[in-house]
């Protein structure tokens, strides 16, 4: 495994890395804060009869092996959409990485793909919520309206979305990449999973948006 440097952020007194694996590694907590991977879509798609490599759902599985060892965190939080669809074939990759897996604690944000019975995730002794606060956060899965964030007395850390900003080369040529985006009350974490999108999102100039690189992130604004 090499290991990747990530981005040292602190909000309010936490201490924060932006991995470029598309994760933040949260050092008070020791925790570790994922969004969208989207298990089981790969065999959603080829269930309907769409070719898709079959290797991508163990990819974001060891991706994840891979960031316990580096940071050996004591928690794993899922912002949401951990799993794609229905039970498919898929999820038994998920039942055999969680067996090498047993001592770390799994909490679950539901996310509006999660739609799986709770049985089998607690089965897999996965801790279930609709919304988790921790500290100054409050972790959610999608993204909350800014009239609504008013009225809480936290900063959300949510996904659902999958970020991403528009870089422009000089040539005109132009590349949406994910980003981290973190606005006055709410940051939306990149999607996890490599089959997903990502969709350019809009900012304002006191937001702090840190793009994600194949071996790094970097501050865009």
């Amino acid at each position: 495994m090499t290991s990747l440097p990530g981005l040292d952020f602190t909000l309010l007194g936490q201490d924060l890395q932006l991995l470029p694996q598309k994760a933040i590694y949260w050092k008070q907590q020791k925790a570790l804060l994922v969004a969208d991977v989207h298990l089981g879509k790969v065999g959603h798609f080829r269930k309907a009869g769409i070719a898709v490599p079959r290797d991508m759902e163990q990819t974001d599985l060891g991706e994840l092996s891979d960031l316990i060892f580096q940071y050996k965190p004591e928690k794993l939080i899922f912002l949401g959409d951990l799993f794609h669809s229905d039970m498919n074939a898929d999820w038994q990759w998920f039942r055999l990485w969680r067996q090498q897996h047993k001592k770390i604690l799994i909490q679950l944000i539901r996310g509006n793909h999660d739609i799986i019975h709770d049985s089998f995730y607690i089965d897999l002794n996965v801790e279930l919520f609709d919304e988790l606060q921790i500290g100054p956060f409050l972790l959610l899965h999608e993204p909350l309206s800014e009239e609504i964030l008013k009225g809480i007395n936290a900063y959300v850390l949510c996904g659902h979305i999958h970020p991403g900003i528009n870089l422009s080369g000089r040539a005109r040529e132009s590349i949406t990449i994910p980003c981290f985006a973190f606005g006055e009350k709410q940051a939306i974490l990149p999607s996890f999973g490599r089959f997903t999108g990502r969709v350019a999102i809009r900012h304002r100039k006191s937001d702090k948006v840190f793009g994600v690189l194949k071996e790094k992130v970097i501050a865009i604004i």
